[in-house]
């Protein structure tokens, strides 16, 4: 589904990756949101919780519902799938089947405040992870059922990055909100995030340093090649076998000497995580419906699903830059968040116009549309 990490620079800046996995294509659209952007937050029977941001950002986004005639999309309607804010705050939705079931009650005059709004909230509202922490104690957060999912309560966790490399996981888990820091700064899906790092104890011989000689009896065996070091990673791309390989990657990746350095590197370490069409496949009616969004439809007549990387982001969390890449290029797209800052209003740029040949979308960005 979706493997997220943190990386440092060897002056210990801080960058964030991470990929995101489905069987099908959804209208994802870049957005920028400036300063001083509303947002109002309702769920149903309780007060709304309103917001102005304290923060500009830059996000992936995505419509809660689908359009009508009557209703067309708008911006009300965007809601933050992945984002970084002018203070280097990032944050991360990943699916998460297990999210929902009973909730805590929540007074109905206490303005709550949707899980579909954590990521305009987390980077409208706060510039670091110790703030978002200490805000969630006294905000009521509440899963909501998604109209574009058929109904399905919000079934996503949520991480999120600092500039000073603290990270943070938000798990509904059967509907109890649990907040968890990350002392590793990866995250995938389920099982639940505690029994990842409990995991974790299973893998403490794991070494980047190869042993490409060892002796059996008389015999002395050599390896003919470099990288037996990673023989004992996980193979799978299951979210148990990504959690062990991204922390490996965290973990032993050489740090890099310069910001620009750093974010190809990341762009390395993320390449292990990409998945091509077709790579494992899931035929219908063989109990495959762990592979999707619970509640997503599937085109008509396919005869298979497959799980396919339908994008990768990159944050650069010192200097504000976020780098896309969708399924149809092989290079970033940048996008320069410092360059926004003269901006008012909202602009809001679909997946399909962005620029052809990858480079810097911010002028693209910049001149496009409020909606």
């Amino acid at each position: 589904m979706c493997t997220s990490l943190g990386y440092r620079d060897a002056g210990g800046k801080a960058y964030f990756g991470r990929t995101l996995e489905l069987t099908i294509d959804l209208p994802y659209q870049m957005a920028f949101f400036p300063v001083g952007f509303r947002t109002r937050s309702q769920v149903e029977g309780h007060k709304a919780t309103e917001f102005a941001a304290r923060h500009a950002m830059i996000a992936v986004t995505m419509p809660c519902r689908l359009p009508t005639p009557q209703a067309p999309v708008g911006l009300d309607d965007l809601k933050v799938l992945e984002g970084l804010n002018d203070r280097g705050l990032t944050f991360s939705l990943l699916s998460y089947p297990a999210a929902g079931g009973t909730q805590r009650s929540v007074a109905m005059t206490q303005a709550v405040l949707s899980a579909s709004d954590l990521g305009s909230w987390c980077l409208g509202q706060f510039a670091t992870v110790a703030e978002v922490k200490a805000a969630l104690d006294a905000q009521p957060v509440l899963l909501v059922p998604l109209a574009i999912l058929g109904g399905v309560e919000s079934p996503f966790h949520y991480v999120v990055h600092d500039a000073t490399g603290a990270a943070l996981v938000i798990e509904f888990d059967r509907g109890a909100m649990k907040v968890y820091d990350n002392p590793v700064g990866v995250m995938t899906n389920g099982p639940d995030f505690g029994w990842h790092l409990t995991n974790l104890n299973n893998y403490t011989f794991l070494s980047n340093v190869d042993k490409s000689s060892a002796r059996f009896g008389d015999y002395r065996a050599v390896q003919p090649d470099s990288g037996i070091a990673t023989a004992g990673l996980p193979a799978s791309n299951t979210s148990v076998g990504r959690f062990v390989r991204a922390a490996y990657y965290a973990e032993f990746t050489e740090k890099a000497a310069t910001p620009d350095l750093a974010v190809r590197t990341l762009a390395h370490v993320l390449n292990n995580f990409d998945r091509p069409r077709g790579a494992s496949i899931d035929y219908p009616g063989q109990g495959g419906g762990h592979m999707e969004v619970a509640g997503l439809d599937q085109p008509q007549g396919q005869a298979y699903a497959t799980e396919y990387t339908c994008w990768t982001s990159l944050s650069d969390l010192d200097r504000t830059l976020f780098f896309l890449r969708d399924y149809k290029s092989l290079n970033f797209t940048r996008f320069d968040l410092a360059a926004l800052a003269d901006l008012t209003e909202p602009k809001v740029l679909p997946f399909d116009r962005l620029p052809a040949e990858a480079g810097d979308a911010t002028a693209a960005l910049k001149a496009a549309s409020a909606a």
